[in-house]
């Protein structure tokens, strides 16, 4: 980091945002490095000035552990609580992260005292309710994802006009604003230019085709984001990301309370780490569809470097709403589980595919704004892979075996479809020790 930095990072218990939350204070942002100012302080009370001299504050409901209690699906690592992973980070490293229990979707009154008492330079925006297939379980689900993400992001824009503190937010979107379908080109960052009627030039936002319900809170996120830029001259950055893989960074890695979460199951687990957790067990990987599908893919690690790179490079004021493609690279889904099926052994099986998509697509991504500023991503390789096959070997008594399969689908006929595909589905039989458990 160039400079220390008060930052909030707003669902920093995370996967993606405890790790990024580590990064940030690694980098200089913590306690020591700004005192408060003594006018402030003595006008503050106790709590508040130790809430300014923490240059790392995470804000975070805890929404997440609370949706593994519903799912009946706990991290494949064992995770330790908030405080107890902030009393050891400040015991290996002496930095200080702060800690706020706060709903940023509900509370928005706390939300907007703790703008105006912190006043950070940037907010990393991640509390949001991040899997596409929770966000199409059920009409509770649904419901939930929009009303905690659209009503999460809106609150922060206002908090941030209402606090006047000139703050940079930094979202984490996704690669799914722009869908799934063959665009039949390259997918540019954000902006595409185009002849309106009459020849008139100019630059719109990429069209946007969500895939799901959880998808379609992103998009309406970056129409908050143009209007608030647009109206209020807040800068943002709106980062859309990859799937994300791997578990822990080095800095998560360094004591077994730091340890990151690691998701496995049909609704929260990511493609590939799903199906390292399956190759653990012997278990027959899980490809829907004819895993023709194409995604962009990108490292935890590089995550919290991106992020990094994002609060380094604010636009300017007066600038537009910036937009960067996060992504390291692209794969087609059944050429991962053939990479991984080829090094473990494990056969892959395919099953009808829970969700409304194509069954094929490309995915050719630019992510040249990201390359101009540093960033040398983490490409998909064995050495990797092992890494994360160690954590997947280590805890694999913890698994359950029936969160396996998928269990949200897009629609009836998705349903019904995976009904009829039973002989696949039994075709996956689960070695005798671990169906046992």
């Amino acid at each position: 980091m160039s400079a220390s930095k008060k930052i909030l990072v707003l669902g920093g218990d995370g996967f993606c945002g405890w790790p990024t939350a580590l990064h940030l204070s690694d980098k200089g942002h913590d306690a020591r490095r700004r005192r408060p100012e003594k006018r402030a302080k003595k006008r503050a009370p106790r709590a508040r000035a130790r809430r300014r001299a923490a240059q790392v504050t995470i804000v975070d409901n805890l929404s997440r552990r609370n949706i593994d209690t519903e799912l009946g699906c706990d991290s494949l690592t064992p995770i330790t609580h908030p405080e107890v992973r902030l009393e050891a980070w400040k015991e290996l490293t002496g930095k200080t992260i702060h800690f706020e229990n706060l709903d940023v979707a509900t509370e928005y009154d706390k939300l907007e005292l703790l703008m105006k008492t912190v006043r950070p330079d940037s907010v990393v925006h991640f509390a949001e309710q991040r899997a596409a297939p929770y966000s199409q379980k059920g009409a509770k689900q649904k419901r939930y994802t929009v009303d905690n993400n659209v009503c999460g992001t809106h609150n922060l824009l206002a908090a941030v006009v209402e606090a006047d503190c000139n703050t940079h937010v930094v979202h984490l979107g996704t690669m799914g604003v722009y869908g799934y379908g063959t665009s039949g080109g390259e997918i540019p960052e954000g902006y595409i230019d185009v002849i309106l009627p009459g020849g008139r030039e100019s630059k719109i936002l990429h069209p946007a085709y969500p895939g799901s319900v959880y998808h379609t809170t992103k998009c309406l996120d970056a129409l908050l984001f143009q209007f608030y830029n647009k109206n209020d001259g807040v800068r943002v950055t709106d980062l859309h990301q990859g799937i994300v893989w791997g578990t822990n960074t080095p800095l998560t890695g360094m004591d077994e309370r730091l340890t990151n979460r690691f998701d496995y199951d049909g609704d929260y687990g990511t493609v590939l780490n799903r199906f390292l957790m399956q190759a653990a067990l012997g278990v027959p990987l899980t490809v829907y569809g004819t895993g023709g599908q194409t995604r962009g893919f990108i490292h935890v690690t590089d995550t919290a470097k991106c992020i990094e790179l994002a609060i380094n490079n604010p636009p300017a004021e007066g600038e537009g709403v910036e937009i960067f493609n996060q992504v390291a690279e692209t794969r087609r889904v059944r050429d991962i589980a053939e990479m991984i099926s080829s090094n473990t052994g494990v056969p892959a099986r395919f099953l009808a595919n829970p969700r409304q998509e194509a069954a094929e697509n490309e995915l050719d991504v630019s992510n040249r704004k990201f390359r101009a500023l540093g960033f040398e991503p983490t490409l998909l390789n064995d050495k990797l892979f092992e890494e994360v096959q160690d954590v997947t070997n280590k805890y694999k008594d913890r698994c359950i075996p029936t969160k396996i399969l998928p269990a949200s689908f897009w629609n009836k006929k998705r349903a019904l479809a995976a009904e009829a595909d039973g002989e696949a589905r039994s075709d996956i039989k689960l070695p005798e020790a671990v169906a046992s458990r």
